[in-house]
């Protein structure tokens, strides 16, 4: 029983430090946001197709821009917590993992883009707003709440 408890334990405190980073962290913020879009049009609307890989290869670029954004700031507030002075070491330790997230981000897009750019998919959306302007009320209206969640959270 105290493996279980252990186990649970464990998942717990991956949620606190999932929650930690949505409530402190601008650019994870960001990254959720994207990918709460992306997830919301792609389940939503039918207009893009993609095969069962194409899917999961946005599922894994988009795990390891979430995971690497996470492990950024772990390393950053593990060398925080080392010393506040200014060494040359961390301010390294903290421009790599940054940098890696920075890799991550930008494969990201490039996958985005080779695997979403579908011309017909676009027009189908383009078209569905502007005959259901209430949605597209939403949409904006959803932009605008993401956007003072992401800077004002």
């Amino acid at each position: 029983m105290k493996d279980i408890d252990s186990l649970f334990r464990s998942f717990i405190y991956a949620i606190k430090g999932f929650a930690w980073m949505v409530g402190h962290e601008r650019n994870f913020r960001i990254h959720l946001v994207c990918l709460g879009y992306m997830t919301y049009f792609l389940c939503r609307f039918d207009f893009f197709v993609l095969s069962k890989i194409e899917a999961a290869i946005l599922v894994i670029i988009s795990a390891l821009v979430i995971g690497g954004e996470m492990i950024n700031t772990g390393i950053e507030k593990a060398d925080d917590a080392f010393t506040r002075e200014k060494k040359y070491e961390i301010k390294v330790s903290k421009d790599v993992a940054a940098g890696a997230v920075l890799v991550f981000a930008i494969a990201s897009v490039i996958i985005g883009v080779l695997l979403l750019w579908q011309p017909a998919a676009f027009e189908a959306l383009f078209n569905y707003y502007r005959e259901n302007i209430g949605s597209l009320v939403l949409l904006i209206l959803s932009l605008v709440v993401s956007l003072v969640l992401i800077f004002k959270f």
